[in-house]
């Protein structure tokens, strides 16, 4: 496998150097430009497009930030993978950023092997025929996150619950048609019906409200409801921590 010449767009010199120190003993990726705002980087893109497979983006910048950049790249009609790096997480800007060709989002901070397996994922280096490791961890991020909610994994709007995230992350589209398309989905899996279904999530969202974690109750939904007085509604909860999960791990089109 050739090396993915990578090129690094952050203000934080200390990343920059870490990601940079981490692909020195990496078979698969490197570090080959830097830059530190979006200006310098799309100049250094433009000059060198040939030899950058991928550009690592961080949005919150001085001078020209990362959706100049972007902007700058659809202008040019420059095709190039990105994934963006970014501790800012607020949903309108996600939403605003993924209509870009982003290819992922990463939450800062990641793990170093996480973001080398993304790279390669974007740059399609990676065969589609093994099974992804990635899947297995979004798996194991869905049960954890679940647990730290509070839903019981015995009952059975859990193992819904479960289900309909992981669906919802591979098929975003389905957002709009959860009772619809999403619904009669798992009652297929499960062979049951769709109003089962419903009410089972209903009441494993009701039983987590009063025993899950508060703080990361707040922090995921308090955008979304009045964590004071109201319980999501069976599409908010399930939405919501797709997007958690898309933000955080892979594929942003939401």
């Amino acid at each position: 496998m050739t090396k993915q010449k990578l090129l690094v767009v952050d203000d934080n010199v200390s990343l920059i150097h870490m990601i940079r120190e981490y692909t020195k003993s990496s078979e698969n990726i490197e570090v080959a430009y830097e830059a530190h705002d979006g200006e310098e980087g799309f100049e250094i893109l433009k000059n060198n497009n040939d030899n950058i497979d991928l550009v690592l983006l961080d949005l919150i910048m001085p001078n020209k930030d990362g959706i100049y950049f972007l902007d700058k790249l659809k202008e040019e009609k420059m095709d190039k993978a990105v994934i963006v790096l970014t501790s800012f997480n607020a949903e309108e800007m996600v939403r605003k950023v993924s209509t870009y060709n982003i290819k992922y989002f990463l939450l800062k901070p990641f793990d170093l092997k996480n973001l080398e397996q993304r790279v390669l994922e974007a740059t399609g280096q990676l065969d589609s025929n093994v099974p992804s490791v990635f899947n297995q961890d979004l798996k194991v991020c869905v049960t954890k996150l679940l647990h730290e909610l509070g839903v019981p994994s015995h009952i059975k709007g859990y193992q819904y619950i479960r289900d309909s995230i992981l669906i919802l992350y591979d098929n975003p589209d389905i957002i709009g048609g959860i009772t619809k398309e999403l619904y009669p989905e798992i009652a297929s899996r499960f062979n049951t019906s769709v109003s089962r279904v419903e009410r089972a999530i209903r009441h494993a969202i009701e039983v987590s409200w009063n025993r899950g974690n508060i703080d990361l109750m707040e922090e995921i939904f308090g955008h979304s409801v009045d964590y004071d007085k109201a319980k999501p509604t069976n599409s908010e909860f399930i939405v919501t921590v797709a997007d958690k999960l898309k933000i955080e791990y892979g594929n942003v089109k939401i």
